[in-house]
């Protein structure tokens, strides 16, 4: 029976979400975050207390919905998306959230404009502060912050050049001294790290 009450069809899904993915689904959008890498978030982002919350990549709002289930009433998140027909879907869903802003605009064009801001938590499910603007990204996160990733193991999908690609950036998370890291085969493949 404990196995049984950890498997995925037990966890409990936010309702928005089950209705956000309806939206996503008929839109022929197949890039939200699993179920687990969503629990996960919700878990991650109920431990910042009072925190200012970062996603690049805001999708049709899937995994949005899971980060602000998690989060306290004082917290705020920042998420933003460079799809505006996917990206509408979040709004529309979740905009009646005050602690959420939506910005639909390239990612890495956003870490630069807020590079005066520090965040407790960052989810890069996105290229930009993931396989590229990385330092800049990493540069937001304050001592004790986390910085999330997904999407590391291989599919059949993946190009070649994209396997060499998570191999560096997983080889390079390796070598920063200012990071303490944990890397998941779980789910799609995630690392969690914490800025020391």
């Amino acid at each position: 029976m404990q196995a049984k009450m950890l498997q995925v069809q037990y966890i409990r899904k936010p309702e928005i979400s089950e209705i956000i993915a309806i939206d996503a689904e008929a839109m022929g959008f197949k890039m939200s975050c699993d179920l687990e890498t969503a629990s996960l978030l919700r878990t991650l982002a109920g431990s910042c207390k009072n925190g200012m919350l970062l996603e690049l990549g805001t999708g049709a709002g899937i995994s949005t919905s899971w980060i602000l289930d998690g989060m306290d009433r004082e917290s705020s998140l920042l998420t933003v998306e460079l799809d505006e027909t996917i990206h509408n879907i979040a709004k529309k869903h979740l905009s009646f959230d005050n602690r959420v802003q939506f910005y639909n605009m390239d990612g890495e064009e956003f870490i630069k404009q807020i590079s005066n801001q520090k965040f407790d938590f960052i989810f890069a499910d996105t290229w930009p502060g993931k396989f590229y603007a990385l330092d800049e990204a990493l540069d937001l996160l304050k001592p004790g912050g986390l910085y999330i990733i997904d999407d590391l193991l291989p599919i059949p999908s993946w190009p070649d050049e994209h396997t060499t690609k998570v191999e560096e950036l997983i080889g390079y998370l390796d070598s920063r001294e200012d990071l303490i890291i944990t890397k998941l085969n779980w789910s799609t493949g995630l690392i969690i790290a914490t800025k020391k």
